[in-house]
């Protein structure tokens, strides 16, 4: 495996260097979002001061260069996860939009009252919410794979009886568990079960190849993976993709219009109503440059020996329940501290620089589940340091002198 300048690629996050508090910021907080390296805050400020119009629909040269650009970043996504053409790769504003498509158009058509969506226990709410909306439209019904004590999915083939839609996370954000995803597809599959597959946490630490997965849908988000806020795609059989019916409409999105009816244009562009969001898509493949440019399985090696360290310094400190598997984890690790409610002790790390995330994670039924008001969760990025998870360990030993006096 290549050596990476792991200090080298640091320096490119500015805003990692500065205090809070008075004392040096320790950014933990990845997986709600990551810091955006130089090469992708540049590839926003030169197309806003020498690219930016309108897409597609212009004949100038300033629209060609826009179009070129942002055409080429869906490209650049589908090379990134292994996508057989970039008709496959449709633009949406992150992981929760991504996934209520695919519930508005490919469910709504798809399914039906008595049908079953099978979910599991451990999933964001953007992987629950939208399927008990669509459910309480259709008459389809929702069953739950079982998360086991080790914070591993307790899957069973016999669970996907009557399934039609089988719904995951490939990386829990508030376990770190890496599910099985390729196997999972794979049972599915055998069984007709159409499969879509939430990347919000996986899609820029691991390697990612929805060919090699067998999903039929897999969604992301940018912003956890050094691009801006507010983009993001989901990943399409384009067979699938062409049989839906748009999940919004406008313009861009049609071949032709009359006051009666509209036809549409191809995937993905059915599913681009208005005019789209430019430059953050641009931003997304100068991320995907950066991150091809380091490397995931190096970026994976490093998240993990990162979270690896973290939970054996916080099992050290006494009181601190550490959820999640024994082995192999995402980049993160999320605890609950006998002696703090997570807000607490957050708002505590924080007056000494360091930023993690405290609260159920948008993971409500888990966390009742698991008996807990919630949990601290600090999670990690290539950028990140093993001094810095000694200092993380620093300030919750002395965060439970503070509490339990």
């Amino acid at each position: 495996m290549i050596s990476v300048d792991w200090a080298k690629v640091r320096g490119d996050f500015p805003i990692l260097d500065q205090q809070v508090h008075g004392k040096p910021l320790v950014y933990l907080d990845s997986a709600a979002s990551s810091q955006k390296p130089r090469p992708v805050v540049d590839a926003l400020v030169h197309y806003y001061e020498h690219d930016h119009a309108n897409v597609h629909r212009g004949l100038h040269e300033l629209s060609s260069r826009a179009t070129d650009a942002y055409e080429g970043a869906r490209a650049k996504v589908a090379r990134y996860l292994g996508a057989k053409q970039p008709e496959e790769i449709v633009f949406t504003r992150g992981t929760t939009e991504g996934i209520n498509l695919v519930a508005g158009s490919w469910g709504a058509k798809n399914l039906k009252a008595g049908d079953v969506i099978l979910l599991t226990e451990m999933e964001h709410h953007s992987n629950l919410v939208p399927w008990q909306l669509l459910a309480e439209r259709t008459g389809a019904k929702l069953r739950f794979v079982p998360v086991a004590d080790d914070g591993t999915l307790a899957f069973e083939p016999a669970l996907l009886e009557g399934v039609k839609l089988f719904s995951f996370v490939h990386i829990s954000n508030s376990l770190g568990t890496i599910n099985p995803a390729a196997e999972l597809c794979r049972v599915a599959r055998e069984r007709g079960v159409t499969t879509l597959v939430d990347g919000a946490q996986s899609a820029g630490h691991l390697p990612v190849n929805v060919g090699e997965l067998g999903c039929d849908f897999y969604v992301f988000s940018g912003h956890k993976m050094c691009a801006p806020t507010g983009i993001g795609a989901l990943w399409g059989r384009l067979e699938l993709l062409r049989a839906m019916p748009p999940y919004h409409g406008g313009g861009e999105m049609i071949v032709s219009v009359s006051y009666e009816r509209a036809t549409y244009k191809q995937p993905p562009h059915k599913f681009e109503a208005g005019t789209p969001n430019i430059a953050d898509a641009i931003g997304l493949g100068a991320a995907v440059d950066y991150l091809e440019s380091i490397g995931r399985a190096q970026i994976f090696e490093h998240d993990s020996a990162l979270a690896a360290l973290a939970v054996e310094r916080l099992r050290e400190i006494p009181g601190m329940r550490v959820l999640g598997p024994e082995g192999a984890r995402g980049a993160l690790a999320a605890f609950h501290a006998e002696w703090a409610h997570p807000h607490d002790l957050t708002t505590y790390a924080n007056e000494h620089g360091l930023a993690m995330r405290g609260g159920h994670h948008c993971t409500q039924p888990l966390m009742r589940k698991l008996g807990l008001p919630g949990t601290t969760r600090a999670s990690f990025y290539f950028y990140n340091t093993p001094e810095e998870v000694e200092r993380m360990a620093e300030i919750l030993r002395a965060a439970r002198q503070f509490f339990d006096r």
